[in-house]
């Protein structure tokens, strides 16, 4: 597995690869344009792929100009974070630890940075058990939930503060 730290302009080979990763989870993460998603990636805090698209992470922080409605719930009740924004593995690549890898990377980032928690949201409707598991062995706990009537979907907002280091399995 090869993480690589995302930085904008992106090659276009590049950027149509996380497009896709990112349409193909729409239901989880919210559909973006080309533009929209390389847009994001300039301003986040943090952004990585793996092995050139087959993983995606995008991790804002407090002082991002983001104004998605789940990042500015955080912004109202946290002075300080790292927020996971959208993470995606591609169904091919699934179980072999490529989403563990971008946390463990986002992780290193946040402490790093001196971040002191990560957060999150993960949908409750539709559910995403998958996920709730994933961040449930993270030690993700939630914090709060929000029905976005806009969107049709509900989420659970999760917190986990930064541990040392994020342990193997």
């Amino acid at each position: 597995m090869s993480l690589t730290r995302l930085t904008t302009p992106l090659p276009a080979l590049l950027l149509d690869a996380l497009h896709r990763l990112n349409e193909d989870h729409a239901t989880e993460l919210s559909s973006l344009s080309r533009q929209g998603l390389e847009r994001l990636i300039g301003t986040a805090f943090f952004a990585a792929t793996i092995d050139d698209g087959e993983g995606l992470v995008i991790v804002c922080d407090q002082d991002t100009p983001y104004d998605s409605p789940n990042f500015l719930w955080f912004k109202a009740r946290y002075p300080r974070f790292v927020y996971v924004d959208r993470v995606a593995v591609s169904a091919t690549r699934r179980g072999e630890g490529l989403a563990r890898q971008l946390y463990k990377a986002v992780f290193a980032a946040a402490r790093a940075a001196g971040h002191n928690c990560i957060v999150c949201e993960v949908n409750y409707d539709p559910p995403n058990p998958a996920s709730d598991a994933f961040h449930e062995k993270l030690g993700f706990s939630e914090v709060g939930r929000a029905h976005l009537a806009d969107r049709g979907k509900g989420v659970r907002y999760l917190h986990v503060p930064v541990p040392p280091q994020l342990q193997a399995d």
